[in-house]
């Protein structure tokens, strides 16, 4: 922090609110990356600074830093059916209709056990999803009747997508690295120019069932999300119609 005492040539415990906001603000202006590194950094040890002498009053002035939250790649409706359709094994094409269809995570897909379908209820169970909460999801009948084709075809045991044994002779899932092959494979020999992972598919659901009518609070829930802050980026990417505003007296009291 002795930049900025040389910078202002005073204490810092006797820095006033405009100076400390003048500081930054020139500190903010200059645009290149170090300096926004450097103010982050200043801001930080201003707090600690306030923190250790109990300058409660000081810290509250302080700009809150916020994090730059990249917006997801979604692919388009049209974009999935062509991506679903390119592998020629079954096995790869279900596995990239689950990533989609059930909104999964790529370890979730990994870990998905036989026990855990439960094709009957159409209703699969998804456990120990990030945060260590479990969730169901909904299931249509063309992935039921995909997974019941698979399951004939393939016989898988344990694991719905198994992996190579463990060095006790065990059963594991597919690694996450196995399913990221699968996507690299697929995006290539589709075609499609954006940069696609397997959580590219589980973005891509949850911006299709908002643009679909879903609400807010069930995507949330579908998704296994702990804070609707984390769900809540969806609808800056989603193309969800807006009503125009209007005045609530225009209700009651209609032309």
């Amino acid at each position: 922090m002795a930049h900025i005492g040389l910078h202002l040539q005073c204490d810092l415990l006797e820095l006033d609110e405009e100076l400390i906001l003048d500081y930054l603000h020139m500190l903010k202006s200059k645009r290149k990356t170090p300096f926004d590194i450097f103010f982050k950094h200043t801001v930080y040890g201003l707090r600690y600074l306030y923190r250790i002498f109990d300058r409660t009053e000081s810290r509250v002035i302080l700009p809150s830093i916020e994090r730059q939250k990249a917006l997801p790649v979604v692919l388009s409706q049209q974009e999935v059916r062509l991506l679903l359709k390119t592998p020629k094994l079954l096995k790869h094409r279900l596995m990239m209709a689950l990533l989609y269809g059930w909104g999964l995570r790529n370890y979730e897909l990994c870990n998905l056990k036989l026990v855990h379908l439960d094709l009957e209820r159409a209703q699969p169970h998804i456990q120990q999803g990030k945060g260590r909460k479990d969730r169901y999801v909904p299931v249509c009948d063309l992935l039921i009747r995909g997974v019941k084709t698979y399951l004939q075809a393939e016989k898988p045991v344990e694991y719905l997508f198994n992996g190579q044994a463990d060095k006790e002779g065990g059963f594991t899932g597919i690694s996450t690295r196995g399913v990221q092959w699968v996507m690299r494979q697929a995006r290539q020999h589709s075609g499609i120019k954006k940069q696609i992972t397997a959580h590219t598919l589980r973005h891509s659901y949850a911006t299709h069932l908002l643009e679909m009518g879903t609400d807010i609070i069930t995507l949330k829930d579908l998704l296994g999300h702990g804070h609707i802050e984390t769900t809540l980026i969806y609808l800056h990417v989603a193309r969800v119609s807006r009503a125009l505003p209007f005045s609530p007296l225009e209700k009651l009291y209609p032309q």
